[in-house]
């Protein structure tokens, strides 16, 4: 098994960011829209369902397209890696959420979480230790 490394991991994490970021501006704009004709137009409310929203839609991105057959988010196939469980399997949904929320652990330790990519012989950050999964290059 060939483990991906932090540079490919790196610029598939900002393909990402930019494709997470595009589809919450569509999604957050058509659901302050409908908030604010029919529901509400307090800001305060439609911040907190905006956050609320995003958050769900992050996990549901990640946690679905990286345990779907593809095995990876549209970042990840980009730069030919894949996520697995430890004998190079494709991980269940419940895995992978445990996965993605397992990032805020990693980032909450001023990223040396993700660091640890770069410095673990199978290339692991914390959250993928945590979730006992591999990145690997296809």
């Amino acid at each position: 098994m060939s483990y991906a490394g932090f540079w490919k991991r790196f610029a598939a994490a900002i393909i990402d960011c930019i494709v997470t970021t595009i589809g919450g501006f569509i999604i957050g704009f058509v659901f302050g829209f409908i908030m604010a004709v029919s529901v509400t137009n307090d800001p305060q409310i439609l911040r907190g369902m905006g956050n609320i929203l995003g958050i769900i839609l992050g996990w549901i991105y990640f946690a679905a397209m990286e345990s779907s057959p593809m095995q990876g988010t549209l970042g990840k196939m980009a730069l030919g890696i894949k996520v697995t469980d430890m004998e190079g399997n494709r991980i269940s949904f419940g895995k992978a959420t445990g996965r993605h929320f397992g990032k805020i652990i990693s980032a909450l330790l001023l990223g040396i979480g993700f660091l640890m990519v770069a410095f673990t012989r199978k290339k692991q950050g914390l959250h993928d230790i945590m979730a006992r999964c591999l990145v690997v290059n296809k």
